[in-house]
């Protein structure tokens, strides 16, 4: 970020979209829309010339889908930057699609400008924008199609500790970094340096993947599978 202010691409195919958003994050201070893509691939070539901070991302885009082009933004291991992807419906078939690409969270496009603004700024710093509750909604959902982890669990989070294992199925079930420390009789620091740790284990980018995560190992099962 140049100055602190923070740069935002939009991607989207609907130019009310893109012109909406702008006008409205332009209105906020310390956040400035440097640049609009009417599509994923456009996405990737504009990010790549205007280095943004945020990439809002419709999932739904004619030609390159707005997940193939998150998986593009996020994917090299120099990436920085982060993805916010948009969505008509809290419970869109590709949103999980798109977090297991590299999204950082997702917005719903009726968002308000306050819903709107806070959601990138709280992308921007590095966190993941997914209320617990909704992480829990979310992921358990679209897990139930995800196929059966065929490696043992021992092998798949074996780098892990034993308390480090319990706060990523906690991540998982929709606990925030307080409601952790609660139930574990903690500080909230200590919760903070174990997420640390276990995203960098297992080389994930923020507790979103490291939730998708636990689901895809089996460490947390949805309710009712």
């Amino acid at each position: 970020m140049t100055s602190g202010t923070i740069r935002v691409l939009i991607a989207d195919d609907q130019m009310m979209v893109r012109q909406g958003f702008t006008v409205l994050l332009n209105a906020e201070p310390g956040i400035e829309v440097v640049g609009q893509a009417v599509d994923g691939a456009d996405a990737v070539v504009q990010t790549a010339r205007l280095a943004p901070d945020v990439v809002l991302m419709d999932i739904r885009m004619p030609g390159t889908s707005g997940i193939e082009a998150t998986r593009l933004l996020t994917e090299p291991a120099d990436s920085t930057v982060k993805v916010l992807v948009l969505t008509t419906f809290d419970l869109d078939e590709y949103v999980y699609d798109a977090l297991r690409a590299g999204a950082s969270g997702f917005l719903l496009k009726d968002a308000s400008a306050e819903e709107l603004a806070h959601a990138v700024r709280v992308v921007a710093s590095g966190d993941a924008l997914l209320a617990p509750h909704i992480t829990k909604r979310l992921i358990a959902e679209f897990s139930r199609v995800t196929a059966a982890p065929r490696v043992p669990l021992k092998d798949r989070v074996g780098d892990l500790t034993e308390r480090e294992t319990e706060v990523l199925a906690l991540i998982a079930n929709g606990l925030s970094n307080a409601e952790i420390a609660a139930r574990l009789v903690v500080a909230e620091q200590t919760v903070k340096t174990h997420v640390s740790r276990i995203l960098v284990k297992l080389g994930l980018r923020d507790r979103t993947q490291a939730a998708v995560y636990a689901y895809d190992t089996g460490l947390v099962r949805p309710a009712g599978r």
